[in-house]
């Protein structure tokens, strides 16, 4: 027995070495091959905007590359699982295992803790890493590679709270700055108050917005009160950031996760179209690398069989599966802040169609 046990853990590492060995070389060189193409698009830009070496490594490339590891994780992941399994089955070294009295179940155990690993490192950086990594990425596109898109906003509606909404007919988020401004305060269906500005802008260090040639009219009744500033420019505290009027679409992912439960709350109350996005966000970080234990017990299954041919069929099937996953996630997304699909089931539809696929294949699997 102890003979069994000591065979079992020279077993296990081999296969979590193989596993993680696999993932990660070839993970690193789809990367390189990524950045290769990447730099050869951008170069213009680079060069077009006198930027250094050390900007573009430190600006984007530093933001860019967890940003291509985490997009790529899951179908590294599952090519790497079915290149070396199939390699494995073969060598023949598959049978000899199952063939000494190792359950499948048991077999699958070391490429679960593999799982498991890369599990909690896509988790780790989808939660602390990448919201910084994405705020220097996408910080330096739309700075210096979408800066020919228009930095403005208009006819911005918002509620802040519930008896308090603001328009703004233009922003501009390069400057932090917003034209014809206009809030409303009511008391139910009665409005009691209306400030109106022709300019409003966002100071960073009071982190207050200022409000340029306002007027303030109260109504109480019938009774109305104008009030005109003679000093033209007013502080005042506002539930609202400029963020929140951001013409660029990747905003989102630059947030913490405290920043994102914060904004969903507030949008919530606001009742603004982008809800749905930020609970996908959200939902996102959180369950999309649940797909590595999805995808290794697809791959296991697919690939622990010896077939004609070695590893070509295996690792064909698994491309075009991969890409089939990645498909699919593309379109649960479209239907959730398109369709009307709950965020939630939209994140977890390509993990749960493709878990039943992996038990399907399991059932399949020679044991």
């Amino acid at each position: 027995m102890s003979i069994l046990k000591s065979r079992l853990k020279i077993i296990d590492g081999y296969i979590i070495g193989k596993y993680l060995g696999t993932f990660i070389y070839t993970l690193s060189i789809f990367v390189i091959i990524i950045i290769i193409f990447d730099l050869s698009e951008k170069l213009d830009d680079f060069l077009g905007n006198n930027l250094s070496f050390w900007q573009v490594i430190t600006l984007y490339y530093a933001g860019s590359i967890p940003f291509y590891v985490n997009m790529l994780s899951p179908l590294i992941n599952f090519i790497a699982v079915i290149f070396f399994t199939a390699k494995m089955a073969d060598q023949t070294e598959i049978v000899p295992i199952l063939s000494g009295g190792v359950s499948f179940n048991r077999f699958l155990l070391p490429y679960f803790v593999s799982a498991f690993i890369i599990f909690t490192a896509n988790l780790g950086a989808n939660l602390y890493i990448l919201p910084f990594t994405n705020q220097l990425k996408n910080s330096f596109e739309n700075t210096y590679i979408k800066k020919n898109d228009s930095p403005s906003k208009t006819n911005i509606h918002m509620k802040l709270d519930e008896n308090t909404y603001i328009y703004i007919d233009d922003f501009n988020n390069k400057t932090k700055s917003g034209y014809r401004f206009s809030l409303d305060n009511f008391n139910g269906d009665v409005m009691t108050k209306k400030l109106v500005a022709d300019q409003i802008k966002w100071d960073s260090l009071k982190r207050s917005w200022k409000l340029t040639n306002y007027s303030i009219r109260y109504v109480k009744g019938l009774k109305e009160t104008m009030v005109t500033s003679m000093a033209k420019e007013k502080d005042t505290v506002l539930d609202m950031r400029p963020d929140d009027f951001s013409a660029y679409e990747n905003v989102y992912e630059n947030l913490s996760n405290q920043e994102l439960s914060d904004k969903i709350r507030k949008e919530k109350i606001r009742g603004s179209g982008i809800w749905n996005d930020l609970l996908f966000e959200q939902y996102k970080r959180w369950f999309q690398p649940l797909s590595a234990f999805v995808l290794t017990l697809i791959g296991v299954a697919l690939s622990s069989r010896k077939v004609r041919g070695g590893v070509g069929l295996p690792l064909g099937i698994g491309i075009v599966l991969s890409f089939l996953y990645i498909v699919l996630n593309q379109f649960a997304k479209m239907f959730s802040l398109k369709g009307g699909i709950p965020p939630l089931l939209a994140v977890l539809i390509p993990t749960l169609f493709f878990g039943l696929l992996g038990l399907y294949l399991l059932k399949k699997a020679p044991k």
